[in-house]
Parts: C-alpha cells; structure tokens; sequence
C-alpha cells in the first residue's frame, strides 16, 4: 500500500499530486483530475484546520480497494488533529440561494460526495481516518466539473 507522510501545509499539495501521478493504477486515470481535486478538498481543509498550533503531518495512501469495496479505488488521508468527522460535522450548502449571495466555502464535502462512490471517517488512534473511494470512471454527471 504506497503511503506518503508529509507536514501539513498548503504547499505539500504539489507533493501529493506528484504522489497521486506516481501512483495511480492505470485502469483508474480517467479519475485522475477528480482524484486530485478530492485530495486537495480533504487535505486543505486538514491543513487550516486540524492543527490548530501551526505543527502537524498528514498521510495519505492510494491504493484499489479490497473486501465490499473491491473493485473501487481507495484514498485515504490521516491525520493526528482534533477530531472532526465533515461528513457528519459540516453543515449541508445552501445550493438554492445565488452565488453572489452565498458564504465562501462551505461546498468541499458536497464536491467529494458527487465525485466519490463512498465516503468514511472514523476515529481510532488518536486519529482522523477518512477514506473516500472512486470508481474506474467518472459518472456523466461529473463531466461538468471540468
């Protein structure tokens, strides 16, 4: 399972997209953009908020999913802040109201969920676990992100 451990700052994201080029299994790369934009979803939000000391680290593992998820490709981001689980924790965006007249941010965890097949989080360790999983292609859906 190849994991990457780095500090938790905005510019690690270059190194967890050189990650995620390195070791993204070929039959899964038309996911490839989505993948990065879910990691960089999870990852900042980690990176601003878990530590709220300025010191931390983060890891993150990709690899195909195994058991009930077989068939899925699995990316995991870990990290040793306070607990949080945003899955259950943030609050759902207002998709009624404009845009003008939105709060900025707010929309992260309703991205992952339209991209991602499965979303998790658990806390063990003293630790956030979150795995999200995606399937070999995107949905149709998904297209008009990009």
């Amino acid at each position: 399972m190849p994991n990457l451990t780095l500090p938790a700052t905005l510019e690690s994201l270059q190194t967890v997209f050189s990650f995620i080029e390195a070791t993204l299994p070929a039959r899964f790369s038309a996911q490839k953009s989505n993948i990065e934009l879910v990691a960089e979803e999870l990852l900042v939000n980690v990176f601003s908020y878990a530590y709220p000391e300025g010191h931390g680290k983060a890891e993150i593992m990709l690899e195909e999913a195994t058991g009930e998820n077989a068939g899925l490709l699995a990316f995991r981001v870990k990290d040793w802040g306070k607990p949080f689980n945003p899955f259950s924790e943030a609050p759902d965006p207002d998709l009624t109201s404009g845009i003008e007249s939105r709060p900025i941010g707010g929309l992260g965890v309703f991205l992952i969920r339209q991209l991602t097949e499965k979303q998790t989080y658990r806390y063990e360790n003293s630790c956030n676990v979150i795995d999200v999983f995606f399937a070999e292609q995107p949905r149709e859906s998904e297209q008009t992100f990009f």
